[in-house]
């Protein structure tokens, strides 16, 4: 055999067995006499006979346009662990992203251990709990002066005296009001401090 099969030559031009046997019943290649196909000839006459507006073109990349926030985030995550950063508007290059995705990952999977290990828990839960606990706190001065008023009042009055000596007794409703005034007070100094969560 001088020249290619129908098999070989489809694979040459990327093209099916099938198209390649409609070629050569339309006469568009040229056969050496044992039947094999020339291919450098076939080459050249398919290039003459075939209308250029019905030849497959290499499908064109598509290519997605990478957000900016993304190559920022590249650029951030690279500054963080001291490595090299990219150029402002000067792109990221492949090994700059697959270094910050590797990063990442790495953060991540520390978190996830960390987490499991029962290191970490969750915002929203540690914010319900500090929540939780700071209103127990506060409930419980809103009403302490109820209880201590009595007990404050019995042991002022059993211990004070006027310039007479009579005895002097503490009323244990104003003692209270008074000592709500003051806890009133002293919580809403306190509901003044804003810790910062961040």
């Amino acid at each position: 055999m001088q020249g290619m099969s129908e098999r070989q030559y489809a694979a040459h031009v990327g093209l099916s067995r099938g198209a390649i046997q409609k070629a050569k019943a339309a006469e568009r290649l040229v056969l050496y006499p044992d039947g094999s196909i020339n291919a450098a000839a076939s080459d050249a006459r398919r290039a003459e006979t075939t209308d250029p507006s019905k030849t497959r073109k290499p499908p064109t990349p598509k290519l997605k346009p990478v957000p900016e926030a993304a190559v920022a985030a590249v650029g951030d995550t690279l500054r963080e662990q001291g490595l090299a950063v990219p150029a402002v508007g000067g792109g990221t290059t492949f090994l700059q992203a697959k270094t910050a995705n590797e990063v990442l990952k790495a953060q991540e999977r520390r978190i996830r251990l960390q987490k499991l290990k029962g290191e970490l828990i969750e915002r929203a839960r540690a914010l319900a709990l500090v929540f939780r606990l700071a209103r127990e706190e506060r409930d419980a001065w809103v009403n302490w002066p109820a209880r201590a008023a009595a007990l404050m009042a019995a042991e002022l009055s059993a211990s004070c005296a006027d310039v007479t000596g009579q005895q002097i007794t503490v009323e244990p409703a104003a003692m209270q009001k008074v000592l709500e005034r003051h806890v009133r007070a002293h919580l809403d100094e306190l509901a003044e401090v804003r810790p910062d969560f961040r």
